[in-house]
């Protein structure tokens, strides 16, 4: 395999910032920065060996150094929302931005880890190709406490199989729960919209949400709703009926925490299927919840290629610890991490073709 590298661009303060490209044995390509650890790009055939970029994105780095819908984001120091920016550890209560509506924490605060410049390194291996990259994150970054020293590796190989493994430490007790903000479009990111995927989600419950789309506490049974994904659903089919879904309401489609059945051991969790391309795609991870995003606030003009994303034109499958977990103990595992300890979690992204 090869990984090419190439400065894309420069930051505000003029330094280099590059961009990894891992090329595997087909031909399929995954192409990553080092602002923000970004995804930027995912090119992979179809059932004919068209290739065709699945990943939303821009064709410049000045989109991602501004507001970019989170577009391929590594999002921290913590995925998803935290109700009124509000926890404690060890009996130490924490502010953080409400960045959400002036009304809750969402994907690390004001800036978050995407914001930020990280060191990359690239590994060529001959079947299989690796960037890391590497950034500290200061004490009191965003208000969170410790300094948290994090890696992000994302591995490519000549099955198609997008590996991302987090890794972390910190010196004070701190929240990490680190995850991939990617918006897939299997049909291609020009392809227009999601509708005509079907998902499929192995979990019979969700983290109940408010209106504001925050836990309450509960958890909620998927029977007899739109977010029955454990027989696979065309996305399009549970968009008609979300209204008849008080908990799909407030999002206008799929913005959901679903709690996996498999827990936290390392199994395949959720799939994705578009008949036109022939493209699939399996997520496979260790995290004991995944979080379905279908695009339903997104509208961004000047995508790659000229491409404008609206709503429902990718989808996120976010794999994660619960959303405010610190504020409910009731929640699978922990957010928490403490010194001596070490955040380490992998999530993969298998793609594949079929007739």
């Amino acid at each position: 395999m090869s990984i090419k590298v190439e400065v894309w661009g420069k930051t505000a303060n003029g330094e280099d910032v590059r961009k990894f490209t891992m090329t595997n044995a087909m031909g399929a390509s995954v192409s990553v920065i080092e602002w923000g650890a970004i995804c930027t790009s995912i090119i992979v055939p179809d059932a004919g060996g068209n290739m065709d970029d699945v990943a939303l994105g821009f064709d410049s780095l000045d989109r991602y150094l501004a507001p970019h819908g989170c577009l391929g984001d590594t999002v921290g120091r913590y995925g998803n929302r935290i109700k009124a920016g509000k926890f404690s550890i060890d009996g130490k209560e924490y502010q953080v931005a409400l960045n959400e509506r002036g009304i809750n924490h969402l994907h690390g605060g004001n800036v978050g880890f995407s914001g930020h410049l990280w060191e990359g390194m690239a590994r060529e291996g001959t079947h299989q190709d690796a960037v890391t990259f590497h950034r500290v994150s200061p004490d009191g970054e965003e208000n969170y406490p410790g300094n948290l020293d994090v890696s992000v590796t994302y591995s490519w190989n000549d099955m198609c199989d997008l590996s991302i493994r987090y890794e972390a430490t910190t010196d004070k007790p701190t929240l990490c729960n680190l995850t991939n903000h990617t918006y897939f479009n299997l049909g291609g990111h020009k392809h227009g919209t999601v509708k005509d995927h079907v998902v499929s989600i192995d979990a019979d419950v969700i983290t109940e949400v408010d209106d504001g789309l925050v836990p309450t506490g509960d958890f909620m049974s998927v029977t007899d709703t739109p977010l029955d994904l454990r027989d696979g659903l065309l996305i399009e089919e549970g968009l008609e009926v979300y209204d008849t879904c008080p908990q799909m309401i407030p999002a206008g489609g799929y913005d959901h925490n679903f709690v996996l059945r498999k827990g936290s051991i390392m199994g395949a969790c959720a799939s994705v299927w578009h008949e036109d391309s022939g493209r699939y795609m399996e997520v496979i991870t260790d995290q004991p919840a995944i979080q379905l995003y279908t695009a339903c606030t997104l509208d961004l003009k000047g995508g790659k290629e000229g491409a404008d994303y609206s709503k429902y034109s990718g989808f996120c499958l976010e794999t994660q610890h619960c959303p405010d977990d610190p504020n409910h103990s009731n929640f699978p595992g922990t957010t928490i991490l403490r010194p001596g300890e070490k955040y380490d979690t992998t999530t993969i992204y298998a793609f594949r073709a079929d007739d």
